[in-house]
Order: C-alpha cells, then sequence, then structure tokens
C-alpha cells in the first residue's frame, strides 16, 4: 500500500529562524525527500523574471529546516499545493529523472468558467513558451510540443448573477490530471477549451475574475496541486503526497458541494 505524507524516519528540524508568517506548511519529510504545501502566490525559488519578489518556497524552506533543499519540478508562482524537493544532490537527480520519466502522477484542482464536459482529454501541442531573461540562444523557434491533459467534472455551479452576456454564470469543478509538464500547461488548455481558470490573470476572463474577487473574496488563482504520487527514490515503495485546500479554495469548493445537495 502506498506511504501517505507520513515516515517513521521523519527529523526533527532545528528552531525556525523564520517568521510564523513564512512557517510552510510541511506535509513529508524524511532523510532524503521535503515536501510542502505551497501557498499561492509564491515563487518555487528566486527568479530574475521577478526579481522585485524577495520571497520563495526554496529559501524560507531552507532557512525552516536550517538545510540546504534542490527542487526537483516547478509550479506557477499563483499555484498552491504539493511541492517537493531533495535533501541531496544524488536525491534530486533520482527525483527528476522520474519527472522527466513521466513517472509522476499528478492531480489538480481548479475552478473554471462555464460547464465543462464531464471528462475529456485534452491533446493540444503548445509552443514553448520563454521567459523574457531566457538565454537568446534558446529563442530558436520550435514546434509545438506535445501537451496532454485529462480531467473529470467533479460538480457545476449556477449563480444568478449576470457577468458576462448571460443572465447566469455558470461554473465547473474539475479534477485534473497531467500527462505531461509544459509551462502553463493546465491553463493553457482550459484556455483552449473555452473554460478558462478562474482567477488567472494570463489566460483567464477578467470579469470572472473580478466577480470571484468581490463576490467570494477570492482573489487567487483557482488551481491547486492536491496529490502527488512518486517512488521513493531510497526505498522504491509508491509515496502519495496529499496537500489540503487553503480557506479561501475551501469555500469556493464548499459552494459546489451545497448546490449538489
Amino acid at each position: 500500500m502506498p506511504l501517505r505524507n507520513t515516515s517513521s524516519d521523519w527529523i526533527p528540524g532545528p528552531k525556525e529562524i523564520v517568521t510564523s508568517r513564512d512557517c510552510l506548511d510541511i506535509i513529508y519529510r524524511d532523510t532524503h525527500l521535503i515536501a510542502i504545501n505551497k501557498p499561492a502566490g509564491l515563487l518555487v525559488h528566486p527568479s530574475l523574471v521577478d526579481k522585485h519578489e524577495k520571497r520563495s518556497a526554496m529559501t524560507l524552506l531552507r532557512d525552516q529546516i536550517g538545510q540546504y533543499v534542490y527542487p526537483v519540478h516547478r509550479l506557477d508562482k499563483p499555484t498552491s499545493g504539493v511541492l517537493l524537493f531533495a535533501l541531496s544532490s544524488e536525491m534530486a537527480r533520482n527525483l527528476s529523472a522520474q519527472f522527466s520519466d513521466k513517472l509522476v502522477i499528478k492531480q489538480y484542482l481548479a475552478v473554471v468558467r462555464g460547464y465543462t464536459a464531464l471528462s475529456d482529454t485534452v491533446d493540444y501541442p503548445l509552443k514553448e513558451k520563454l521567459d523574457k531573461m531566457t538565454d537568446r540562444r534558446a529563442r530558436i523557434s520550435k514546434p509545438p510540443q506535445p501537451a496532454i491533459t485529462k480531467y473529470h467534472r467533479l460538480g457545476t455551479l449556477d449563480l444568478p448573477f449576470c457577468v458576462d452576456r448571460y443572465p447566469t454564470s455558470r461554473y465547473s469543478l474539475v479534477r485534473i490530471n497531467p500527462l505531461t509538464g509544459r509551462k502553463h500547461q493546465i491553463r493553457r488548455h482550459f484556455k483552449h477549451l473555452s473554460h478558462p481558470i478562474i482567477g488567472d490573470t494570463s489566460y483567464g476572463k477578467t470579469n470572472h475574475n473580478h466577480f470571484f474577487a468581490e463576490q467570494f473574496g477570492c482573489r487567487r488563482l483557482l488551481l491547486a496541486a492536491t496529490q502527488m504520487e512518486i517512488m521513493h527514490p531510497v526505498s522504491g515503495e509508491p509515496l502519495v503526497l496529499e496537500a489540503a485546500l487553503d480557506n479561501v479554495f475551501r469555500k469556493i469548493e464548499g459552494i459546489f458541494i451545497k448546490q449538489a445537495t
């Protein structure tokens, strides 16, 4: 049976040297790796693209546990949820290879505009997204890269507000399993489906984002990495990492549940 966010190999960290405001939620830790529930709005690591942002999960976690951590994958800054780090370069190579070889099973939860299909597989290649600071040598035009996303609709919401051109506004709560890992893949795929994620300032709909902010106090991207399954790099056993939703996202999920009953 897969392990779930627990370990007999837990190592208590040293006295915290970060403020309680910056104390990250550790959901799993052993001598080889550590996983946190990254809050929305936090960078994974320092970036020249967002050079005015001084806080990052990597540096905060390093200071919190008093040990260097190695990022092995990425989450967009506005996305919350499971974020995994290695505790040595050897473990980082092993875990990074699992991501590269598509051996990691990832699950997300999102709220999108409109009623989606009950389930679908989006097979839509994506052009490489380059940051402003990307090395010029990487700016060679490439063909779109394969990108596949599966999803299943968990619930729908019909609100009596005219946000767009219709008298009511419809939304879907979806569980998402990306099978590839292109930059902004989930957000771009749901834009392609004309079901953009609520709170997405890059690919979403401004009027619906404003509506959720005013009506529900929700000013975040409603996309969360809720579960990840990897093979433990030492034991070889399946390890399931799970991250709870924050209060804002949980409130929105509760509205879907209430309307369904």
